[in-house]
């Protein structure tokens, strides 16, 4: 990773998608999947799964700040799950799969608060958006697997095919 890099994390259900959307994103040097924002140390995805350690699946983004902003990153979010939706993500139920940002700064904090204002008010959504907006703690990274999910995904459907699978 370059010197100029910033992070962000953000929860937005199911880790796997919405990893694979920041990875699109130009100014986007490097993510990865993991747990923040419970009360456990060192949590595995089979205890956040329970729901009882109070993580969120969360995605840090690793970014350039002179090639993407904050709130650019910030418009993938909105884009990619339904934010008005209080602990589920289509078939996704429980509180590790709340709507989250998780602030490096206070400027990160300053822009998330604006933005959700700012949606709210613009109408979009037919509920008010109930994303949780804290200061970042403790990340967890996930198991190897869960790591760029998709991109391994289709390799291996690929190489299934070829085989004949």
């Amino acid at each position: 990773m370059t010197q100029n890099t910033e992070q962000a994390t953000f929860g937005a259900g199911c880790f796997w998608h919405v990893e694979h959307a920041f990875r699109q994103v130009r100014g986007v040097t490097h993510t990865s999947v993991g747990y923040s924002g419970g009360h456990v140390p060192n949590p595995n995805y089979r205890m956040v799964c329970t729901g009882e350690t109070g993580h969120a699946e969360v995605v840090r983004v690793h970014y350039d700040p002179n090639v993407v902003s904050y709130e650019e990153l910030l418009n993938v979010f909105w884009q990619e799950h339904d934010p008005t939706s209080l602990n589920r993500q289509g078939p996704d139920v429980g509180t590790q799969y709340r709507s989250a940002i998780f602030y490096h700064s206070p400027e990160q904090e300053r822009i998330a608060h604006e933005t959700v204002d700012r949606l709210n008010q613009s109408g979009k959504y037919s509920a008010p958006i109930v994303t949780e907006i804290a200061e970042a703690g403790p990340y967890y990274l996930a198991e190897d697997y869960h790591q760029q999910y998709f991109d391994k995904r289709r390799r291996f459907m690929g190489a299934n095919r070829e085989q004949g699978f």
